[in-house]
């Protein structure tokens, strides 16, 4: 196994009497394409925003590419190499889509590659688009991939994509998920993708983690992961024979 970029160890957050995230372990490695799934509440976002520099960690340890993250800053760590989205699509007001990457650019990479620029907006079908107001202007689906041409503009080694699929009806979704495969190959960077639609996870990832209540149940292959009797009840409430 190819060393990891990412290591998670003994994460917990709490939020006053809540506990967030418990005690969750795991890794993410330079190719890898990893999907974190479970029901709403389970953690997910709240992992992500421990990655990313948004919430400390109560306990444990975050690492990337050997550097500890919790004696980093947001700055350093997309400097490093962490790309991240969010849910919510937040595209820079009153700045055209060419102008949301340029910023992002700037901060992320600490200069700006126009050729590169160029080169994303054409990868991820933006180029028409360049000029137009990215607040107001675009089609969910482009909000969508401005989020990832944003994240891809910092030259990431590993994405963190907050349910980029989320939204988007069943065609679109495949189309949009065959992008991320291609962001995926093209760009050589590793993902760790938020979503909740098990059919699209089966497809994209490799690998899948879950969490349900904050604590990591599940770590595989997708086939056996949502056939895991735990995943299941997760998800239902039922029980399956194993």
């Amino acid at each position: 196994m190819p060393q990891a970029e990412l290591q998670l160890r003994n994460v917990t957050i709490r939020f006053g009497g809540i506990t967030a995230v418990s005690d969750v372990s795991m890794e993410v490695g330079k190719n890898d394409l990893v999907g974190l799934v479970g029901p709403n509440g389970a953690g997910k976002t709240t992992l992500f925003n421990a990655i990313s520099g948004l919430v400390r960690p109560t306990q444990g340890s975050i690492r990337f590419e050997g550097e500890d993250m919790l004696k980093t800053s947001l700055h350093r760590r997309a400097r490093l190499g962490i790309g991240r989205t969010f849910q919510v699509p937040q595209p820079m007001h009153e700045l055209t889509v060419r102008e949301n990457l340029l910023v992002a650019q700037r901060f992320g990479a600490g200069q700006v590659d126009h050729a590169r620029i160029d080169e994303i907006l054409a990868f991820l079908d933006l180029s028409a688009k360049a000029e137009r107001n990215a607040a107001t202007e675009l089609a969910l689906t482009e909000l969508k991939a401005l989020e990832v041409a944003k994240a891809l503009a910092t030259a990431p080694k590993l994405l963190l994509l907050d349910e980029v699929l989320g939204g988007l009806e069943t065609a679109s979704k495949r189309r949009f998920m065959k992008t991320l495969m291609d962001v995926h190959e093209r760009y050589q960077v590793g993902i760790l993708i938020i979503e909740h639609d098990i059919e699209t996870v089966m497809n994209l990832c490799r690998r899948v983690c879950v969490l349900n209540f904050g604590q990591l149940i599940a770590d595989g292959p997708p086939a056996e992961v949502f056939r895991d009797p735990a995943v299941v009840k997760s998800y239902t409430g039922e029980v399956i024979d194993a």
